[in-house]
């Protein structure tokens, strides 16, 4: 039992098989990771308890003759951003350091009733915010490929875990990239569904119209059965959709001859030559399993970083008002409550945090609001139309994730600017809404992974995985 090379299947024949029982697994799982941890600081911590539990409950189904679960034995992780009854959930924060919730997250409901067992909670930017896991209050995550480089942002204690192999598959949270661009530095596969494809409830809210929660994986087929799982309408979240749910990993197997791929234009024209040759024999690869490739334009994506960082930064502004201090926070006390406040925000927030926060605010205030908020919102439309415009000539589009792989540690942190364009790519899937994935799709010379990012219309997940799923049997990179 090779705990760094489990698939989901692997792991449901083995227990089926009695070749090692669900506890078996999970007690291997822990200590593993545990051991591998100080090597990236992937996890913040465990839940070995639940763990423990849970796949005892796997085992006494199976006794039982009884079905359990698409994700039955199954170690997942899951980032620090999404809510766990009785684990602790940070945030990769300093004011939620000690923070227990009283409930899950819709999420983690769905992961464990499907068999799921949750190992641990995975370190991220704080709050969500960050593009390269340099931002956590307890210390940046190391790649598991490159340990001198970042794993990306900000889900990439979640990609690292996967990547390092001490979760077969993980949950993350993608904003504006968080998910594809962390998979295409660490060499995995990172879905971001459409927006409301996925119940947000219990996903701590960085910016509330952009965040997602979806998955990691190493292969596509256990990226497919993790948001199978996920996804579908919740009660508790009512931006979440009505819209039914496709079997995605059987539908995997159908072909792509025919289906009619866009490479944007706006994309390739200042792409880095290793980096954009690397994405360029992936097309090829998509033209010799029998697609058309057709040069397409998104003209409004030179507005996508600006119109990111104006909505986003204003829905932080208002989301991290609640941490003040008077209720689940640790407090910093003052001689006022003003000074109470004023000293909790300022000794618990991280520098990026306090940015986006100033920014925001900002944006939103009297006279400031119409010239910056609403023209971005208005801009957001545009580039959603844009992609609207592409799916009526084309079935998917193929892209880079970030213009380089993975930066080194401290490369880019003292310039913000910098750090923003590293999301340049990702943008604009997020502010439009739509299915998007990282695919692996080679390495640099230097040996270091690179995503090229696949995206569908609206709920067009299935098309998305079964394109990516043939060109994961097709490309020499996985032979």
């Amino acid at each position: 039992m090779n705990i760094a090379t489990l698939t989901i299947d692997q792991v449901r024949e083995g227990l089926k098989k009695r070749a090692f029982s669900a506890v078996e697994l999970t007690r291997e799982a822990l200590e593993f990771a545990q051991a591998e941890n100080p090597k990236t600081n992937a996890y913040l911590h465990f839940s070995s308890e639940r763990a423990l539990e849970a796949a005892a409950r796997v085992d006494e189904g199976i006794a039982r003759g009884e079905d359990i679960g698409p994700l039955g034995g199954v170690p997942i992780a899951v980032k620090d951003v999404i809510v766990t009854k009785g684990v602790r959930t940070t945030c990769g924060s300093k004011l939620l350091a000690e923070y227990v919730p009283p409930y899950d997250a819709t999420a983690v409901i769905r992961l464990e009733e499907a068999g799921g067992i949750l190992i641990g909670k995975t370190n991220c930017d704080e709050f969500a915010m960050g593009s390269s896991n340099e931002s956590s209050a307890f210390g940046p995550v190391r790649n598991p490929v490159a340990p001198d480089r970042v794993p990306g942002g900000s889900s990439g204690g979640s990609a690292a875990a996967v990547a390092q192999g001490t979760a077969v598959v993980a949950l993350g949270s993608d904003t504006g990239g968080s998910i594809r661009q962390p998979a295409s530095f660490c060499g995995v596969v990172g879905v971001t569904p459409t927006y409301g494809r996925v119940s947000r409830y219990g996903l701590t809210a960085f910016a509330s119209s952009l965040d997602h929660v979806g998955p990691f994986a190493r292969n596509v087929k256990d990226a497919a059965a993790l948001l199978r799982v996920l996804a579908g309408r919740d009660p508790l979240d009512s931006t979440s959709a009505f819209a039914p749910v496709p079997d995605y990993p059987v539908d995997m197997d159908g072909g792509v001859e025919g289906m009619k791929i866009g490479l944007p234009r706006e994309y390739f024209k200042d792409l880095p030559s290793e980096t954009g040759d690397l994405i360029l024999r992936g097309v090829e690869t998509l033209k010799q399993l029998g697609c058309e490739v057709r040069d397409i334009s998104l003209p409004h994506t030179a507005y996508a970083v600006g119109c990111y960082y104006i909505i986003c930064t204003a829905e932080a502004s208002s989301n991290l008002a609640r941490y003040d201090g008077v209720r689940y926070t640790v407090r910093t006390p003052g001689d006022t409550l003003i000074d109470m406040y004023r000293n909790t925000r300022g000794a618990g927030f991280g520098l990026e945090c306090k940015r986006r926060i100033m920014l925001g605010t900002y944006v939103l205030s009297a006279g400031y609001y119409d010239a910056y908020y609403l023209k971005a919102q208005k801009v957001r439309t545009l580039i959603t139309r844009d992609f609207a415009d592409a799916f009526e000539r084309v079935d998917a589009i193929a892209a880079p994730v970030s213009p380089s792989p993975a930066f080194r540690l401290g490369e880019k942190t003292d310039d913000p600017m910098e750090m923003y364009l590293s999301d340049i790519y990702t943008l604009t899937g997020s502010l439009a809404g739509i299915p998007c994935m990282s695919v692996p799709c080679g390495k640099t010379v230097e040996g270091l992974p690179v995503g090229m990012q696949l995206m569908t219309r609206h709920f067009g997940e299935a098309d998305m995985f079964r394109l990516a799923g043939a060109y994961e049997k097709a490309s020499s990179f996985f032979a």
